[in-house]
């Protein structure tokens, strides 16, 4: 419309309102609104658009009696466009203020997406800091799958409105575990995988509690009033879903691994015992998978075992896998610490790349009992297709369903086909190409986008020029064929 008018005017007078308009605005180009919502294949509404977030500083005050949480997250963020409004990812919780630029700035709900609209629009290429303040009781949320994500509680912690009881292995406590986008019921953001930044999460929890999250401890002190904080620190970029907050009574840990990797393990009381084992491993796996795939990505590695029955299942939260009990063997430990470079510095541009982070997580377990004593990759690979299960008990799961790099909607997407049939993608490159060529593969490709995205496609072609093979008929028949595979394909 401005612009139209503008062509009415004779050409001095335009001139004279073009130069006024300049000099009213700097310049700059005006800001339009950012997307709410990447439109993600599986889920379009996670995360936003029109900006790209560099760091999380989120204060979190909890109260294991009640449930009730108070935040105030600190968002430093780069605008990619000129930006009038931008949005955030917010389920439940209440809002009680918000600032950008150290300025109030307008905001409204809509759903799980918070609108925020600074006091001036956002220049493209200004780095500017959204402070949001909320409190409220964090929620639950169930998958598209039928699990539950978001925050947890544990032990004897209280249902909304009524008064803890200490049952079941402990005092109450909670866990937040994000995967895909459960993160937004702890914290507001860009909750999406394509959009990673450094963290600071400090807890602030009652005295005897321990409070765990990502990274390495920074400090643990007194914060008055009979509670203390913990500080947090994640240096490397980390996808939201990667966060988490473990907050109850747990026996710690510490030490490192032969390289200097540390170690902070967290463990409930009452999985001590039939923990013991498998976590002892954890610093040989560490140095393994350092061998395998490349340098460990990060400062420090560890574990959290929940009280037993939290969850339905583990997550590689970035440097510090969640596990819903004790682990029950070594290779789901395997499993889990092989996303520290495939699904955590490795990160998928999309939820349809998911097979990228489960398929190479389950073949780190095959290469594992492979060289400790166990089946090989290849009598796994035999395995599966034969329905053996007394090799491996899952193979005559539903694994040949549906093609790994295109789940049929987002319930699939931790679906068996996304692991096992990702992981027999990888053994097929291995056959196709030779031991030499595909390790050498891995470790390029965990080094090509260390603490980066990439996508299904972006393998592919990796794959192939670092091989110097056409892996055609591989993504034809075992990535993105309809039909099950067979033999010699």
């Amino acid at each position: 419309m401005e612009h139209r008018a503008v062509l009415r005017l004779a050409a001095p007078a335009a001139a004279a309102l073009l130069a006024l308009t300049t000099a009213c605005t700097g310049g700059a180009v005006q800001g339009r609104p950012g997307a709410s919502g990447l439109r993600d294949p599986y889920f379009p509404k996670a995360g936003n658009g029109g900006y790209q977030v560099e760091h999380y500083a989120l204060d979190l005050d909890y109260e294991p009696a009640d449930g009730r949480l108070r935040g105030r997250a600190v968002i430093t963020a780069r605008a990619r466009q000129g930006l009038s409004s931008f949005n955030l990812d917010l389920s439940g919780l209440k809002v009680e203020g918000v600032t950008v630029q150290d300025r109030r700035a307008r905001y409204n709900r809509s759903g799980n997406e918070l609108t925020v609209r600074p006091a001036e629009d956002l220049e493209k290429g200004e780095v500017f800091r959204t402070e949001v303040s909320y409190s409220g009781r964090p929620k639950t949320l169930s998958d598209p799958d039928g699990s539950e994500e978001g925050w947890i509680t544990t032990g004897g912690a209280a249902a909304d409105g009524e008064a803890a009881e200490g049952t079941g292995d402990g005092a109450p406590g909670a866990v937040g575990v994000g995967e895909p986008v459960g993160s937004m019921t702890w914290f507001p953001g860009n909750h999406h995988p394509s959009d990673k930044a450094a963290y600071d999460i400090t807890l602030t929890v009652p005295d005897g509690y321990e409070a765990v999250s990502n990274g390495e401890l920074r400090s643990r002190t007194p914060a008055g009033a009979g509670r203390t904080a913990f500080a947090w620190h994640s240096p490397e970029p980390m996808a939201s879903y990667l966060a988490t907050a473990v907050i109850g009574k747990y026996r710690v840990s510490t030490g490192r691994t032969p390289s200097g990797v540390g170690l902070y393990t967290a463990v409930s009381p009452g999985e001590a015992a039939r923990s013991e084992g498998v976590l002892a491993r954890l610093p040989e796996v560490v140095e393994w998978g350092s061998r395998r795939f490349g340098p460990y990505p990060f400062g420090t590695a560890g574990a959290v075992v929940l009280p037993g029955g939290t969850l339905g299942y583990a997550l590689e939260t970035q440097t510090r896998p969640v596990f819903p009990g004790a682990p029950g063997s070594e290779e789901l430990l395997v499993h889990e610490l092989a996303h520290q470079w495939f699904g955590n510095s490795v990160s998928p541009k999309s939820w349809k790349d998911m097979w990228l982070n489960e398929g190479f997580a389950t073949y780190a377990e095959w290469l594992w009992t492979e060289e400790h004593g166990g089946p090989t990759a290849q009598e796994e690979f035999d395995a599966f297709l034969d329905g053996d299960t007394d090799v491996d008990e899952n193979a005559d799961s539903d694994w040949d369903a549906f093609p790994p790099a295109a789940p049929p909607g987002p319930e699939d997407i931790s679906g068996n086909p996304v692991y096992y049939r990702g992981a027999m993608v990888l053994h097929r490159i291995r056959q196709e190409v030779g031991d030499g060529a595909f390790f050498d593969m891995v470790r390029g490709w965990a080094a090509e986008h260390r603490h980066g995205n990439a996508s299904t496609a972006d393998f592919t072609a990796y794959a192939q020029e670092r091989t110097g093979r056409d892996l055609k008929t591989v993504w034809d028949v075992w990535l993105y064929g309809k039909d099950r595979p067979g033999r010699g394909r």
